[in-house]
């Protein structure tokens, strides 16, 4: 529903974002930004992300450790495409501008291989704008967006219907600051020879857009084309930087100034009902992304006595080293005699199981997919290629671990508050402990170098990949560890892990399986990986998406240990 601040004067000029204000160009920015992002590593912005507890939401803390650690984009901004790059920039960098600059010159670059798909952002965008334009009310754009892209997309839009529509145009690379700064404002009314005053609007589609008007002294006018909630944008601004008023479709616009107009009967060179057209729909709410139904809110678990942790993405991040060394090591399968091993494509989990083997097979690399999305450990890789192939599986570990030598070394908390957690379960009385794939070499000087202390005195067991004959997706390590502690495998044993492996190996343990979907999967995704069928049975007990959720189940539970 529109609001507005009754204080707010008609405006001389309107000024307009471009993307998701004017015309949508969600198509070539998300392709532009999933190519740009695994580039982060190279170009020195990884360690310049903003600190978790730094961030201005906790949306904004849980998109940069999704990006630090899978370098793409969270799963529900994909699915929502709500947000721009400028948001997202500012969101991950926050003041840092050297880092945005980077970040904005290397998105540049990969935009221009899908910039020109664009089309206008709501139904009758130019009969609107049009009305604007009889009614005497200048009209520009100022944007993030540098002018080769935004001149090319005025000439394509609407069939070229909007070249000559806007009095000034004003583009990232006309100033020397991104917006929030406020010169692409600034330089659109020195443009226009008009004043930075409250009658001059800057109408945009998100928080960003409003920070740069505040800053610029004009209007700031909140165009909802994204169809925000309410309580969601005001959790966004303060009194002092709110919106003067929040649209949610060009036609709020015209009523607002039609309102004006009654009070100011003059103001305009003709009415707003003598030029406006015919009601257009307003733009229409993205599809809601649909979340796992395995919620922490609905199941009923035993209270754990132990819990026993997956190592690598799940308390922490070491993604870097190990694709790596998967990149050295495919390249091995020739001499290893393990191409000739793979399983067959029909005898593959899903559709996408059975790419992966073919493209293995044929270039002996990773397909960029995979790699892009960095969600799927080696443990899993192995387990899609080789089966049940135990042999072959060994082989493939004993040539991964050759490779992890060259690479391992830096480890990251998977999330800020791992550590509290694990200190919060043992002061709980639960035991704690840790089974991993990883070899112990590996593992031990991970665990001493881990947020530079090491989390030696956390764990109460540790079980690794060459403590045992058979690694996971076997319940062998899971085993040994209970036993090592003198407790029983049944359901107060709870197994926390990221991947299939990690759920199968809890159910044949007969132990809790929670699954730890750092990844965010959705839903979908998660039938298909879990698809409860005959061949495939095992099923997680329950999903939860970081360690907030985790520790929110753990205090949850009331019913103990039988």
């Amino acid at each position: 529903m529109a609001r507005f601040n009754e204080a707010i004067p008609a405006p001389s000029v309107l000024i307009f974002d471009w993307h998701g204000t004017l015309v949508d160009t969600h198509d070539a920015m998300f392709s532009a930004m999933e190519e740009m992002l695994p580039q982060l590593e190279e170009l020195g912005l990884v360690e310049r992300l903003l600190p978790e507890d730094q961030c201005r939401t906790r949306d904004d803390a849980r998109l940069v450790r999704y990006i630090r650690i899978f370098r793409r984009l969270h799963p529900r901004i994909l699915a929502e495409r709500r947000v721009s790059r400028t948001d997202i920039f500012n969101a991950i960098f926050g003041e840092d501008k050297e880092a945005k600059l980077i970040a904005h010159q290397a998105y540049n670059t990969a935009y221009r291989k899908y910039f020109g798909q664009v089309r206008p952002f709501q139904p009758g965008a130019y009969e609107y704008l049009s009305a604007l334009k009889a009614m005497g009310i200048r009209l520009a754009v100022s944007t993030n967006r540098n002018r080769e892209f935004l001149d090319k997309e005025l000439r394509m839009v609407d069939e070229g219907r909007w070249q000559y529509l806007f009095d000034a145009t004003v583009c990232a690379d006309d100033v020397t600051e991104y917006k929030p700064d406020p010169q692409v404002i600034l330089k659109a009314l020195e443009k226009l020879e008009l004043p930075a005053d409250s009658r001059a609007w800057y109408v945009g589609d998100s928080y960003v857009d409003m920070l740069t008007a505040h800053k610029a002294g004009v209007s700031g006018v909140f165009y909802n084309g994204a169809c925000w909630e309410q309580d969601r944008i005001d959790s966004w601004f303060t009194k002092r930087d709110a919106p003067a008023a929040i649209l949610d479709s060009f036609e709020d616009l015209l009523n607002l100034l039609a309102l004006l107009e009654r009070q100011e009967p003059e103001v305009f060179a003709q009415a707003p009902a003598e030029v406006r057209p015919r009601p257009f729909p307003p733009p229409e709410r993205p599809e809601p992304r649909i979340e796992p139904d395995w919620h922490p809110a609905v199941v009923r678990l035993i209270r754990p006595a132990v819990v026993l942790f997956d190592w690598h993405a799940t308390l922490v991040d070491t993604l870097d080293a190990m694709y790596h060394a998967v990149d050295d090591m495919l390249p091995d399968f020739h001499k290893l005699d393990l191409m000739d091993r793979m399983v067959a494509p029909e005898d593959s989990k899903t559709l996408e199981d059975a790419r992966l083997v073919s493209y293995v097979r044929e270039f002996a690399k990773l397909h960029p997919k995979v790699k892009a999305d960095r969600k799927i450990s080696r443990t899993d890789i192995f387990e899609v290629l080789f089966g049940e192939d135990q042999e072959a599986k060994q082989v493939a570990h004993k040539a991964f671990n050759h490779h992890y030598r060259n690479h391992y070394g830096t480890v990251k908390s998977f999330e800020p508050r791992v550590r509290d957690v694990l200190e919060g379960l043992r002061k709980l009385n639960i035991q704690v402990g840790v089974i991993t794939n990883r070899d112990r070499e590996f593992f031990e000087h991970e665990l001493d170098a881990v947020e530079g202390t090491g989390w030696s005195n956390l764990f109460d067991v540790d079980v690794c990949g060459d403590d045992t004959p058979l690694r996971k997706p076997h319940p062998d390590q899971l085993l040994l560890a209970v036993q090592k502690l003198d407790y029983p495998p049944d359901p107060s044993v709870w197994y926390v892990g990221d991947s299939t492996t990690d759920v199968i190996a809890a159910k044949r343990a007969g132990m809790t399986s929670v699954f730890f979907n750092g990844a965010q999967w959705d839903q979908p995704w998660l039938n298909k990986i879990f698809p409860g069928t005959h061949k495939h049975p095992d099923k997680p007990d329950v999903v939860v998406n970081d360690f907030s959720e985790f520790w929110a189940l753990v205090l949850a539970c009331e019913v103990g240990p039988p």
